[in-house]
């Protein structure tokens, strides 16, 4: 089959005859040309690095930042479109703020994770909506313990103990595989990321 829309990429409803939506694969691809994310979950914690794309020299440092705080024991790292990120950190402070006043305690991670990838899934359901053009990394500390999970423009969403996104991804992997994260501590892991 042809790998262009041919009329297929109208929607994110629209299936492909071979079974593909454009309209993720160009989401993931806008994923694929931002800078590189690193996450890391070592024995004691959490640990998110980007690399800043500078565009103009004539940019403030600090502005369109890709590290966000999440809550008290969560974090979020985007890669992407930067107004698509900033969007997905939203909702995800919204849903730990929620939890937090309903609950009294901070939300898992896990749950975090989840409800942040159904909104991000939402976006797929629906022909007036487009996908998110961005994939974040969530990272935090409950009480099971440090994760980290990825969380794609279609709404999957997956666990890891390294992962890597944006246009580094490869050469990250393959560093971060090398690296023994189960003996490692965050004062180690910062050094190697």
């Amino acid at each position: 089959m042809s790998t262009i829309g041919t009329g297929y990429d109208l929607s994110v409803t629209t299936f492909s005859p071979d079974g593909r939506v454009f309209q993720i694969e160009y989401a993931t691809k806008a994923v694929d040309n931002s800078g590189t994310v690193i996450g890391i979950k070592c024995k004691d914690g959490v640990i998110l690095g980007v690399e800043k794309l500078i565009a103009s020299k004539m940019l403030l440092e600090g502005s369109n930042r890709r590290i966000h705080s999440v809550h008290r024991h969560a974090g979020m790292a985007v890669a992407g479109l930067a107004a698509d990120g900033r969007q997905v950190m939203s909702r995800a402070r919204e849903e730990a703020r929620s939890y937090q006043n309903f609950y009294g305690e901070g939300i898992p991670i896990k749950d975090l994770c989840e409800r942040v990838a159904s909104y991000v899934h939402l976006c797929t359901l629906y022909w007036w909506l487009r996908p998110f053009g961005s994939s974040a990394i969530l990272g935090g500390y409950d009480r099971d313990g440090p994760q980290l999970y990825v969380i794609e423009p279609s709404g999957v969403a997956y666990r890891y103990f390294g992962a890597a996104i944006g246009k580094g991804r490869q050469a990250a992997k393959t560093e971060i595989e090398k690296l023994k994260l189960s003996e490692m501590t965050c004062r180690e892991g910062v050094i190697a990321v």
